[in-house]
């Protein structure tokens, strides 16, 4: 059962899975700058984890990071080298970086993209090789939403302008980011329609691309997460205002996913469990969101937080996200005297 995620001390994103929730007294524990683990701990680290009909073969997952080294969307040999070197370092699990399920929907015109069949070659080639290694590959489904249409972060990071290889984005309601910047499209009907087909196509392409793992993509502010949040989405039709209209495009989306993707594969949805600031999404709103992505047919949540509102206050330190973490477990475990309930998530932590 995983339960809990960590960053790795000597690796960036890199999250491990484990049981252990509590450093019980008299046992010796391995100490460093960001890491504290009881001896039975590390050996749960690197024991085999089967998620449905997929076996990792170790708790050791590397995360996706964006890379912002594509050309219209095509991996090429960074993409190899980046997650083929955590590969044969041993790690379980690697997932690809955010990749767009549309042109409009890179962050960067560097993002990896989905989007086409003929990005499928480039990516099988990287799956073979993470497979090769004893490795399971997966990959992130992204639409940035609003969040799109950015110069990559070396050359600021600031939207681009549409006559200088900009393009214009769309989202729930039009509503920026944050100020200055240029107000995306309001997605019509058709719009979300087409939104949900594209990511149908996209896990169809992932499969012929030879991942195993799919994580759709619902956090740090893009357009999914755009809708769950009652800050950016100011709708008035089926998809806006109420919990359950604002949760719908990601239900559908994880649906269309699931109708699509191999049964056996996981199916992982990443979400921002709270936009820290009174008024928008919170803890409470994501546990009665995890039960609806369990029926939808999401076999584990990846708990992240933040990223919807430009200036939120995010109280950053050691164990800021202790209480994220203690509210799900604690919903669990309460859950568990009713019914039985087994739906794993992760999410990052400074201690475990």
């Amino acid at each position: 059962m995983v339960t809990s995620a960590t960053l790795f001390p000597f690796q960036a994103a890199l999250a491990f899975f484990t049981d252990c929730e509590n450093l019980p007294e008299g046992n010796n524990h391995i100490l460093s700058r960001k890491l504290i683990l009881t001896i039975p701990a590390m050996s749960i680290l690197l024991s085999p984890l089967t998620i449905k009909n997929v076996t990792l073969k170790n708790r050791i997952a590397m995360s996706p990071m964006c890379q912002y080294s594509a050309h219209e969307g095509f991996a090429n040999d960074w993409h190899l080298v980046h997650l083929g070197s955590r590969a044969t370092g041993g790690a379980g699990l690697l997932i690809a970086e955010a990749t767009a399920i549309a042109p409009e929907g890179r962050i960067t015109p560097g993002d990896l993209g989905i989007w086409s069949d003929e990005h499928i070659p480039g990516l099988r080639r990287i799956t073979d090789f993470i497979h090769g290694q004893g490795s399971v590959a997966g990959i992130q489904l992204a639409h940035a939403g609003r969040k799109a249409s950015c110069s990559v972060p070396a050359e600021g990071g600031k939207q681009l302008d549409l006559n200088n290889g900009g393009w214009l984005t769309v989202a729930p309601s039009a509503v920026p980011f944050s100020p200055g910047e240029r107000a995306p499209q309001m997605l019509t009907g058709d719009g979300i329609t087409r939104v949900i087909s594209d990511f149908r196509a996209a896990a169809e392409r992932a499969s012929k691309a030879g991942f195993r793992v799919i994580e759709i993509h619902s956090a740090h502010g893009y357009l999914l997460q755009e809708f769950l949040s009652p800050l950016s989405n100011q709708r008035s039709d089926e998809y806006g205002g109420s919990f359950e209209n604002r949760t719908r495009l990601l239900i559908r989306v994880t649906e269309a996913v699931r109708e699509m993707w191999p049964e056996g594969n996981p199916l992982f949805v990443r979400i921002s469990s709270t936009d820290w600031t009174e008024g928008g999404w919170n803890l409470e709103e994501s546990i009665r969101l995890a039960y609806l992505l369990k029926e939808a047919g999401a076999d584990l949540i990846d708990c992240s937080s933040g990223g919807n509102v430009h200036n939120a206050k995010i109280p950053v330190a050691p164990g800021y996200t202790g209480a994220i973490r203690r509210g799900y477990q604690k919903n669990r475990y309460n859950d568990r005297r009713r019914r039985p309930h087994h739906f794993p998530g992760t999410g990052r932590g400074d201690t475990p």
